[in-house]
C-alpha cells in the first residue's frame, strides 16, 4: 500500500504518519528548488528523531548528484535517489527483503560518496571570476545596427477561453510520450518495433479524450500578454516602465550572470543582455506570458477518481500539460508576428517550431537562465495573473499545475543558456538588489552555488 499525503507537507506530518502507519519506506518528490532543502530537512529530522527507515528521493528538481551531496551526508540510514516512478519497484523491492537490504546500503552509500568526492574534484577544477569581470564580458550588442520593433500595445491583454481547437495544432507529442516512460521522437515512435503498438495504442486513446474534452468543454484554456517599454542596468536586470514616456518606473526584474571563467571571446551571458540599455539611444522593451490549460482540470480528475480511473487521471494530467505547453508555443508565434510583430514573415513548420528555429526567446522563471522562482511574484502581479484563474503557491509553483510563465525577449542574437554555478559575491548583490536575506538568496540558489 502506498500512503500519498499531497503536496507541500510539512516534515513532522510526514514522520507523524510514517510512525502511526509503521510504514517501511518514507519517499519524498520535488518538483521546485525549495523542494530541495525541505527533502535535506526532513533527512535531518529523520536523524534526529533516530529513525532507520529508508529514504527515497525523486522527482523534477531532484538528481543523483544533489542526493549523494546534499542528503545523503545528513542521514546514518538509506537514501535513494530514484529516477522515475518506474524505477522505485527493483529498489523497493530490495528495500523490503531483510537478504537484500544491508547489501544494497552499503553499494548506495559507496556510490554516494565516490559521487562526491567526484563533484569536490570538480568544483575545484573549475574556475570562477568576479562579478566585476563577469559583467565586463557582457555579450556585446552592436546597439547602433538593432532595429527595435514596438509591440502593437503596450500594456496587459488577456485571452480568455482560447479554443482548445486551435490550441491543439501545436501540441509536440514527444514529451506526452515521454510522460508514459516510453522513448522514441513523434510521430517516428508509433512505427517504432519495440514501443510502436502501445504508443500508437496511448496516442489514439489521447485523440479520442482530447475529442471528448473539446467537446464537453471540460478544460478551457487562459492565457494573458503584456508589453512594456524596458532597459536594462548595469547590475543585470531590466527596469520597466508604465508608459512610452519612461520616466515612471513600473517595476523591475533581476537576472543572474554566469560566472565560470570563459574561453576568449565567449561572454558571460545573462539575459539582461538582451535588452538595450538606457544609454543606448534605443527604446526597447519586454513581454511576458503566462498560460494555462488546466482550467477544470480538478473536476475532471475527481470524476476519474471516483470512477477508480487511474489510466484517464494520468492521461488528462498529460493532456493538460500538452495544452499549456501548446497554447505557449502558440502565443509566442502569435507574439512574434502580430502582438510584437518583429517577425511578421516569419513562416515555419511544426518542426521548425518545436526546434525553436525562430528569432527570439521565452525563459521561464526556475529554468536555466533564470533558475531562481522568486521572480515569478513580479511576474504574476503585472500580468494579474489572478484574473485568469493563475496563481502561485507559497514556494511559488503555479497553480493550475498546467501552466507555463516566462518573459519575452525579441533581440535577434537572444539565446538560451544555462546560468551555472555561481559565487557568493553574486549572491550577496543579487540577494541585496531583490531586498533579501543572504539566508534567503542562497536558498533560492542553492543547486546554483559554487561554494
Amino acid at each position: 500500500d502506498v500512503i500519498d499525503l499531497g503536496v507541500m507537507v510539512p516534515s513532522e506530518k510526514i514522520l507523524e504518519v510514517a510512525r502511526k502507519e509503521n510504514v517501511d519506506i518514507i519517499g519524498l518528490s520535488g518538483l521546485i528548488t525549495p523542494s530541495l532543502d525541505e527533502m535535506v530537512h526532513v533527512a535531518k529530522e529523520m536523524k534526529r528523531e533516530k529513525m532507520n527507515l529508508p529514504l527515497l528521493i525523486g522527482g523534477a528538481t531532484t538528481s543523483r548528484i544533489h542526493t549523494a551531496v546534499k542528503i545523503d551526508p545528513v542521514y546514518d540510514g538509506i537514501v535513494s535517489y530514484v529516477l522515475d516512478a518506474s524505477r522505485s519497484v527493483p529498489v523497493v523491492s530490495e528495500l523490503i527483503n531483510k537478504n537484500t537490504i544491508e547489501g544494497f546500503k552499503t553499494r548506495v552509500k559507496k556510490e554516494y560518496a565516490d559521487l562526491r568526492a567526484d563533484h569536490e574534484k570538480r568544483q575545484e577544477a573549475k574556475n570562477y571570476i568576479p562579478l566585476s569581470e563577469a559583467r565586463k564580458n557582457k555579450v556585446n550588442i552592436n546597439w547602433n545596427d538593432t532595429e527595435v520593433t514596438k509591440p502593437s500595445f503596450i500594456g496587459v491583454k488577456q485571452l480568455v477561453n482560447y479554443p482548445l481547437t486551435e490550441i491543439r495544432k501545436y501540441i509536440d507529442w514527444t514529451p506526452f510520450f515521454q510522460t508514459w516512460m516510453l522513448a522514441g521522437r513523434y510521430p517516428g515512435i508509433l512505427e517504432d518495433k519495440v514501443v510502436g503498438v502501445e504508443a500508437k495504442k496511448l496516442y489514439d486513446d489521447a485523440q479520442r479524450m482530447l475529442d471528448g474534452i473539446i467537446q464537453n468543454n471540460s478544460l478551457s484554456a487562459n492565457g494573458v500578454v503584456a508589453f512594456y517599454p524596458a532597459a536594462s542596468t548595469e547590475d543585470d536586470s531590466v527596469v520597466l516602465y508604465t508608459d512610452e514616456s519612461r520616466k515612471e518606473r513600473l517595476n523591475q526584474f533581476h537576472f543572474l550572470r554566469q560566472q565560470n571563467m570563459k574561453a576568449k571571446n565567449l561572454p558571460n551571458f545573462c539575459l539582461s543582455d538582451f535588452v538595450a540599455p538606457s544609454d543606448s539611444g534605443k527604446k526597447d522593451y519586454i513581454g511576458m506570458f503566462g498560460v494555462t490549460g488546466g482550467i477544470g482540470l480538478e473536476a475532471l480528475i475527481e470524476k476519474y477518481k471516483a470512477d477508480h480511473d487511474d489510466y484517464s487521471e494520468i492521461m488528462a494530467k498529460a493532456l493538460a500539460d500538452r495544452l499549456a505547453e501548446a497554447f505557449a508555443e502558440l502565443l509566442h508565434e502569435k507574439v512574434r508576428k502580430e502582438l510584437w510583430g518583429y517577425a511578421p514573415q516569419e513562416s515555419l513548420n511544426e518542426e521548425d517550431l518545436i526546434k525553436e528555429k525562430y528569432q527570439g526567446i521565452r525563459p521561464a522563471p526556475g529554468y536555466p537562465a533564470c533558475p531562481e522562482h522568486t521572480e515569478k511574484g513580479t511576474l504574476f502581479q503585472l500580468l494579474e495573473a489572478d484574473k485568469i484563474g493563475m496563481k502561485l503557491t507559497e514556494s511559488y509553483a503555479m497553480y493550475p499545475a498546467a501552466a507555463v510563465s516566462g518573459f519575452y525577449f525579441s533581440h535577434p542574437e537572444s539565446k538560451y543558456f544555462g546560468l551555472g554555478k555561481i559565487n557568493k559575491d553574486q549572491v550577496t548583490d543579487y540577494a541585496k538588489r531583490k531586498g533579501m536575506t543572504l539566508e534567503e538568496a542562497e536558498r533560492w540558489l542553492s543547486p546554483n552555488l559554487a561554494y
